[in-house]
């Protein structure tokens, strides 16, 4: 007996020993009813709020996988996300090749797709983009497999707003009048949400007229309510800043890319999205970091676009200057000059780094250019992009940001090239 008034008064003392050290150490707060630890006086933790909320979820979303899809670049990526483990995954569009009405050609491309996507172990929401229903007939295909191109769904109190930027049908960036009927409903019926997420293959907020390619009715239905856009296309990363909420453009998943890296915004990605009570919080993975436990690359069979037009293409190397100091961050870009049209064709173009030194990039990255004739453009923008994604001021004379008024020629030959550009006011 008397064992066991010394095993309660242990116990007891314990106790409160417990509810004092709580008091007295706030930041150690009590401790979920699924997390046990013993709370002490001093405890090797910040805190025990733990990161759960019931209301947050993570979802990802994937970029546009065409347009020259490189090999083995959407299928890993599929396993990576089955690493990674989010609740969903949403698309932006280009998901095959397409532009073509060869019927066993483009079914093959969806079949070859949805054998990638059907390995997901989780949902995959598809977007329309203009390379998967570029024509009547796979607009009438993309019926048959997805029916609508355009639609919502609510989960955990956030609103996800699929648009088609290929509408009306055979009208390619813009959004039709009964889509926007939808999206205003679906926006109407579902005011009460914390969160609008939108999901559009092209960046219509980027083209000249934006009343007329309805993306302005789009941004008046949406005004009021905390929202985030994501959009692909560019094949290039860039944020903007509109109506004070922010517009993702993705880079690519597989696309074709010259994959130049994060300082020109050309890399595989896919999107980690967190959503909070206060809003979204977004990770921008690069695949080529994603590996599994055993630090293994997953492999697949996927091949990729063969290109056979592309010329061979040396070695170019140069340095911009103006009035004698380098120009960080100009834009050097090479149009090629037809010798019988007089026309140009634009193709390399690279950025200037600190000293002045710039690497060419035609097919692929710091590959060079062609040999031939070309008009050389330049432009500064300072800064390189504002909020709004639109470019700064340009710092250089405006002669040089037109091949039709650049002074500058310079004749690519075979093997190495080196470009002085000396640019004056």
């Amino acid at each position: 007996m008397k064992r066991l008034l010394l095993l309660v008064a242990a116990i007891g003392l314990t106790a409160a020993a417990v509810t004092l050290s709580r008091s007295q150490n706030p930041s150690s707060s009590e401790a979920p009813a699924d997390l046990q630890v013993r709370v002490e006086e001093r405890n090797p933790w910040t805190h025990l709020r733990l990161n759960n909320d019931p209301a947050d979820f993570q979802f990802a979303i994937v970029s546009d996988r065409t347009g020259g899809h490189r090999a083995k670049v959407f299928s890993q990526a599929v396993e990576q996300l089955n690493l990674l483990q989010p609740e969903f995954v949403l698309s932006v569009g280009d998901l095959i090749e397409g532009y073509s009405e060869d019927r066993p050609k483009i079914e093959g491309e969806w079949r070859e797709f949805q054998e990638y996507v059907c390995k997901l172990q989780m949902p995959f929401f598809y977007v329309p983009g203009n390379h998967d229903i570029t024509n009547g007939f796979e607009g009438k295909l993309w019926q048959e497999k997805f029916g609508r191109r355009n639609y919502h769904f609510v989960y955990r109190n956030v609103l996800f707003l699929i648009l088609n930027s290929e509408d009306p049908p055979g009208k390619m960036g813009s959004i039709g009048e009964e889509q926007l009927a939808d999206a205003r409903k679906a926006l109407d019926d579902n005011k009460a949400v914390r969160w609008t997420v939108v999901a559009v293959h092209r960046p219509l907020w980027t083209a000249a007229d934006l009343e007329k390619n309805g993306w302005l009715a789009v941004e008046k239905a949406l005004a009021g309510r905390p929202y985030t856009v994501f959009a692909g296309h560019i094949h290039r990363f860039r944020k903007y800043v509109r109506q004070g909420q922010n517009y993702y453009q993705l880079a690519t998943t597989g696309g074709g890319s010259r994959l130049r890296g994060v300082r020109y915004g050309e890399f595989d990605q896919l999107a980690w999205v967190t959503m909070k009570k206060d809003g979204p919080v977004i990770a921008n993975i690069l695949l080529d970091g994603v590996y599994d436990a055993d630090m293994k690359r997953p492999m697949s069979e996927e091949e990729g676009v063969t290109w056979t037009n592309r010329r061979p293409v040396n070695p170019l190397r140069g340095k911009v200057f103006f009035e004698g100091t380098p120009a960080p961050n100009a834009v050097v870009t090479f149009h090629l000059i037809n010798s019988d049209t007089k026309r140009f064709t634009r193709a390399g173009d690279a950025m200037a780094e600190a000293d002045g030194t710039f690497t060419l990039s035609t097919y692929a990255a710091n590959d060079g250019a062609p040999v031939g004739d070309y008009a050389v453009t330049v432009v500064w923008w300072n800064p390189l992009v504002d909020a709004e994604g639109k470019p700064g001021p340009n710092l250089l004379p405006e002669r040089y940001a037109k091949p039709e008024t650049t002074p500058l020629r310079v004749t690519v030959k075979a093997g190495p090239n080196e470009v002085p550009l000396e640019l004056k006011k």
